[in-house]
């Protein structure tokens, strides 16, 4: 009888250490650029993406914001965009946000 516990206990500890091994799926978006990269899709554009790119250009020009206060207000977005979407690496994220844009006016 104790070997068959023992013997148990052995094959229970197995089975933990080797579902333990098992790696979790990471669940974190990645981005190259405005661009979130999508197994088997290459990549797409995506408002999650595009706001961590915001940030980072914007932060490039010494404007402190992160890509999570951009997601959280609009006005922050259109402050932003206001200062920097001059810049080519942003102007069609901003270009909702700015008054030069063609689509604010007739052009």
């Amino acid at each position: 009888m104790f070997k068959i516990l023992h013997l148990a206990a052995l094959a229970g500890c197995a089975a933990i250490m080797s579902i333990s091994a098992i790696q979790p799926a990471e669940a974190r978006i990645k981005c190259n650029g405005a661009y979130q990269v999508v197994r088997g899709q290459g990549q797409i554009a995506t408002p999650y993406c595009e706001d961590e790119y915001l940030a980072r250009v914007a932060r490039g020009y010494g404007v402190r914001v992160s890509g999570s206060a951009i997601r959280r207000s609009p006005a922050r977005k259109e402050e932003v965009c206001r200062h920097i979407g001059h810049d080519g690496r942003v102007s069609g994220i901003c270009q909702p946000y700015r008054f030069d844009s063609c689509s604010n006016r007739r052009c």
